[in-house]
């Protein structure tokens, strides 16, 4: 198994945990992402782990929509990035993203995982579950989340109706690591 298959197996089950946990009763919840209820935040990481397939020509398993058992229509989706990491040729192979060329395997590390972490966070925190983000994740996403270029902060720039990257949130100077991450990623951490 790869370090990138590794890290992704590591977030996938932080994420499935926070699915399976999440009440019934809270599904329709509001979600810190402004149009996203927190069954629309597990919709979007589905829908996100298909466009990662996508350079293959290759769609998810067939599974429930995620409007009928989202934690089903989560493991489906898990399953077929997995099986992806898990084949080095199919890992190696190279696709154009908007962030340029690079590998399926590097496409799914950078966005379909790291996507994990974060909306990890907004599901539980609209589902009341707890919001801590692994310490060991908050170094390298705060490196990487000082370097978010501002066009990705721009509604509708990679297509209609995108959003990838809300404007900074000002935090305290003296917040947390998670905090000033939150801030980074448009959200409000408080």
């Amino acid at each position: 198994m790869t370090e990138i298959a590794d890290r992704y197996r590591r977030r996938a089950e932080l994420f499935e945990s926070t699915v399976a946990g999440a009440p019934s009763e809270r599904w329709e919840d509001q979600s810190p992402c402004a149009e996203w209820t927190a069954r629309d935040v597990v919709g979007h990481v589905v829908a996100m782990h298909a466009m990662m397939l996508r350079p293959l020509a290759r769609e998810l398993s067939p599974a429930p929509a995620v409007g009928d058992d989202p934690l089903t229509a989560f493991r489906a989706a898990r399953a077929d990035i997995e099986a992806l990491l898990d084949d080095p040729d199919l890992a190696a192979i190279e696709c154009d993203t908007p962030m340029g060329r690079m590998t399926v395997e590097r496409h799914v590390d950078e966005v379909s995982s790291a996507d994990l972490v974060i909306h990890r966070w907004d599901l539980a925190r609209a589902t009341g579950q707890d919001e801590t983000i692994d310490p060991a994740e908050l170094g390298q996403l705060w490196i990487e989340a000082q370097a978010i270029p501002e066009e990705m902060r721009i509604p509708n720039h990679f297509g209609e109706g995108i959003v990838v990257f809300g404007p900074v949130v000002d935090v305290p100077d003296d917040a947390s690591t998670q905090d000033r991450l939150l801030g980074l990623l448009g959200r409000h951490p408080g």
